[in-house]
């Protein structure tokens, strides 16, 4: 699920060429791809926190929370994390752009006495986190009571990166779910007869749903505007994206 690369330079080129207002180099078309993406990436976060506010729906397909919320889904990812010996702080994937949850590996040994006794079987659980401030670890951990375990651990957000605590600091056995950035997106090309030629094999295309695919038209040619000072074309898109965010919210 993704929009293609060279689709949209190609609607881009052709709006561009058709109303005569300049031309968008592979480069710049690039450069204003990406940041079209992160706008329309990081507004989710925002319409989510507007939307969350007003009612619903109980329409399947219009609901506005739904949609959002099936646009960012395409971003959530589980992977592990990376434990750093020499700071004790376990290190998120290269790509995070928002932290969920964080879950441990709980690995477990006892005793079966069915199928076959006295086996010894090993179980692992996953077991979320609970996320806390420092001073609340310091404050839980002088009691047995409220004392983090590996079935009820805990995590420390910090610049450093992430303590987590079990029976003790934990080490290994743990991941995260979080929404990644957008991978960049390239516009890939070989010159053939002075002329850029699209090349699939090394293009990198949007990760956006595909119904961004027009609303990435007009933000490029917005930007686009911008570059070759057209600012006509620049309100046009615009007012063409004004248009789109009401009908939207309407």
């Amino acid at each position: 699920m993704a929009v293609s690369v060279d689709t949209v330079y190609q609607r881009v080129l052709g709006i561009l060429n058709k109303e005569q207002r300049g031309y968008v180099t592979a480069q710049e078309f690039n450069l204003y791809a990406n940041q079209a993406q992160l706008d329309i990436f990081e507004q989710y976060f925002y319409d989510i926190n507007q939307f969350g506010r007003l009612h619903g729906n109980d329409t399947e397909f219009s609901d506005m929370l739904n949609i959002l919320n099936e646009k960012i889904n395409i971003f959530e990812v589980n992977a592990p994390m990376t434990y750093n010996t020499l700071t004790g702080y376990w290190q998120p994937p290269a790509n995070l752009y928002r932290m969920g949850t964080i879950v441990y590996a709980n690995v477990t040994t006892h005793l079966s006495l069915y199928p076959v006794p006295n086996t010894t079987v090993t179980t692992t659980t996953l077991v979320e986190a609970e996320r806390i401030n420092h001073n609340e670890f310091l404050y839980i951990n002088q009691s047995p009571y409220t004392k983090p375990s590996n079935t009820r651990p805990v995590f420390v957000a910090s610049d450093k990166g992430y303590k987590v605590y079990g029976n003790t600091a934990l080490t290994q056995g743990v991941s995260c779910n979080y929404i990644k950035k957008p991978a960049k997106v390239q516009w890939a090309y070989t010159i053939v007869f002075q002329e850029p030629l699209y090349n699939a094999a090394n293009s990198v295309d949007f990760e956006l749903h595909p119904s961004e695919e027009t609303e990435l038209v007009i933000r490029i040619l917005e930007l686009s505007g911008l570059l070759i000072k057209d600012y006509q074309m620049y309100q046009v898109a615009n007012s063409e994206e004004q248009q789109t965010i009401q009908q939207e919210k309407s």
